[in-house]
Parts: structure tokens; sequence; C-alpha cells
């Protein structure tokens, strides 16, 4: 359609966002966002499943929320037995079914958040997160990490320091199992002395758990809602696990905040996607352990490809924080390189990587930061796109001056 130009853009909400560039496609290095290799996806097994599904319970597509406005109950109690092994009691009465992740944030931020209002997050954390917390007007606070998550000791800090002042935070958004973007577990230790700090102070924790599923071998401890319910409400999404193009999440929640959420989606829409539900709730009844078994391991050897690639590329020149699980590996560079000025060279050489300040609460602190997705490039990719990355930084840094043994040259 050939038109030439919207006559009343004058009339725009004065909170317009500006415009989204032209879609052009995949970049051939495409290290971010949150997608899936395709090849991954069990296409042929959805197929069946949801044929299955449809002859089964395909009538309810006549209706609105067939089975209630928290969603179809066959997926509600798969949540609810799968939630078991974080440790969370839940009955299908305690699980709303969100479209992903990202409407579980934005319903948490509606139920909670006035403009001018506080949160804490964690300084590194998902890009979303921060944006919808900005949206609302609310003040956000970044809470120091280390390698194993949200330093306690300096939390406790920024709670005191807020309470000087009169401040409460109206909750404290973490990722603690499969930390995004660095991959940590926080041990049992701190998740007890979170929520000790947090009951103390008067503040909810917003726990997401988007990537709790994709562990590298190793066990987590219990959710945070698990461990205490009442202070806690809890997100999480199969978006990873399965489909990103699925769009489908959860939360859960006490029974008096559940009833407060379920108010808010059927105001801000009409159900999440019945097909959707029907399809994710019928394979991984089937095939939830083996799917994601699979896929970590899967998951596993594309991350230590990548670390094996960032290390003979980058060398010294670069710090690693290694993830215990997920989709990404989270880079340090030089104080000196701010990661921005590489984003239009390196998209011409067909990159696409996520720049720290992306996913910082101090855009500015993270400029030398880097989030790279390796679940959707295959090994190969991985390899030529770091090696092309690290031409790509030496031309505009002078860093790294040698990858491997060899010593770089200005092409």
């Amino acid at each position: 359609m050939t038109v030439s130009g919207f006559a009343h853009l004058d009339r725009l909400a004065k909170n317009a966002p500006a415009p989204a560039p032209r879609w052009t496609g995949f970049p051939k290095y495409n290290f971010i966002g949150g997608h899936n290799a395709p090849e991954h996806i069990p296409a042929a097994a959805l197929a069946e499943v949801a044929a299955a599904a449809l002859r089964r319970e395909g009538a309810k597509l006549a209706l609105y929320n067939a089975d209630g406005p928290q969603g179809l109950h066959a997926l509600r109690a798969f949540v609810a037995a799968k939630l078991t092994g974080r440790g969370i009691r839940a009955a299908p009465e305690d699980v709303l079914i969100t479209a992903g992740s990202g409407q579980g944030l934005d319903l948490v931020n509606r139920l909670f958040l006035d403009p001018g209002d506080t949160v804490i997050l964690e300084e590194f954390t998902y890009g979303g997160a921060i944006s919808k917390v900005q949206r609302c007007g609310a003040h956000i606070v970044g809470a120091p990490l280390d390698a194993e998550g949200i330093r306690i000791d300096a939390l406790a800090q920024i709670l005191a320091d807020l309470g000087r002042k009169g401040i409460v935070p109206k909750y404290i958004y973490t990722i603690p199992t499969i930390q995004n973007p660095t991959g940590s577990i926080l041990p049992l230790e701190r998740r007890e002395a979170l929520l000790a700090l947090a009951s103390k102070h008067g503040v909810p924790i917003f726990e997401d758990e988007c990537y709790a599923d994709l562990l590298f071998g190793t066990d987590a401890p219990p959710a945070l809602f698990a461990m205490d319910p009442r202070h806690v409400v809890h997100i999480g999404s199969f978006s990873k696990t399965l489909s990103p193009a699925l769009r489908v999440g959860y939360a859960v929640a006490d029974p008096q905040l559940m009833s407060r959420l379920v108010a808010l989606k059927r105001e801000s829409d009409s159900g999440t996607g019945a097909l959707e539900q029907m399809v994710v709730a019928e394979f991984f009844t089937r095939s939830f352990k083996d799917h994601v078994g699979a896929l970590n391991a899967i998951l596993a050897e594309k991350c230590a490809v990548m670390a094996e690639a960032v290390a003979r590329e980058f060398g010294a020149a670069v710090e690693q924080w290694r993830p215990q699980g997920g989709i990404f590996l989270w880079l340090k560079f030089p104080d000196t390189i701010d990661v921005r000025r590489l984003v239009e060279p390196a998209a011409r050489a067909g990159i696409a990587f996520n720049p720290g300040p992306e996913w910082a609460c101090n855009a500015e602190g993270a400029r030398s930061y880097m989030r790279l997705c390796f679940a959707l490039p295959s090994k190969e990719e991985i390899r030529e796109g770091v090696a092309a990355l690290a031409q790509v930084c030496y031309e505009v840094t002078g860093i790294p001056e040698r990858s491997g043994n060899i010593r770089r040259a200005r092409q």
C-alpha cells in the first residue's frame, strides 16, 4: 500500500512510542532475544497432540474462557503438577494462564504500582521488566549481583537507606533460578535471607522463573513461592521450554491476590488463546520430562561451544559469567569499551547482540557488558559469529589484538 502519510499524527497520545524500524528479517548470526532453534521444535508431535486435543475438546473453541477466566483446566492442572518439582503446593485454582510471562509482568505491575512508587530490581535483569516498570512511572533501584545472584548485604543496605527516607518499595523483583542475563542460581541460604529481609521491611517479592526448567545438570533450591507463599507472587513461561510463538505463561499467587489478578486480566483481554493452551497441555502432559531433558542437553552443549568460542576469539579481554542453565552468556568487556558502538558495524556484518545497557537498571554502568543468546544458532554459526564479532570489535576498539595465537589485522 502506498500512502502519502497519516494526516493526524498530531492527535497521538503524548506517550505514544517512537516508530518501530521496518522489519528486514533475521541476521545471519542472531544472538539476540529468547528464540528456540527451529529444528528443536517438535512440530510433528505438536500436530499430533493438537489433533487429539481438538477431537476431545474442540467444542470449547465456541466459547470465551470455556473453563473460566483463569484458563483451561487441563493446562492449569499441568502447571500445578509441574510446580511440585519447584516445591510449590498449588491447585489448578491457584494458577492463572497468561499470554507469556510478559502479561504476568504487566498484571502484577498494574496491581502494585502507581506513578512515583519505588521498586527494587536486580542490577542486571530482563529488559522487559525494566521498561514495563518505567512505563508505570515508578522509580527503579538496582540491587547488586555476584556470581550467586542478588547480594543480601547490599539489598539490606538499600532497604535501610530507603527506610530512612520513609520509602517502602512496592516489591523486589528477582529471577532467582537461572537469572537473566547472568544465568546464576540463588543458593538456599540466600533465599532464606532474602525472604526474611523482605518480611522484616514489609516488602513483597515478585519471583520470575521463566528459565527455571532449563538447568545444566544441576538442581535448584525450592522456589521462593514454595518457601513463603504469603509474601511472594510467582510467574513462569513455556516460551523457552517449548515455543516462544505460542505465547503461553502462567502466574501463581495467594487466593486473595489471584482474585485481583484475574479481575485485571478480564479487563485487559478476553482470555489467552484456547488452542495454544490445549496444545501445550496435551504435549507437556505426555512429554515434559523427556522434552526438557533433551533440550537442556542441547543447550548445555551450545553454551559450552559459545564459551569456548568467546575464550578463543577474545581471550582475557572478555570476562564470562558462566551460566548454570538457560540460553544466555553474559560478557564483561574492558571498562573503556562501550558495546553500543559495536551495534551498527556488527549489524553490517550480519551479527545481532544485546548491549548490556538494555539489561541494566543503570544503563551507563553496563556499557561494557553484552548478552549473547546461544539457543537459536547452530554450533557452527556460533563459532563463526563469535569470530566475526571479535573482528568487528577489533576494527572499532582495537580489542582483541589476538584471537587464539593469531594477531588480528584490520580489514
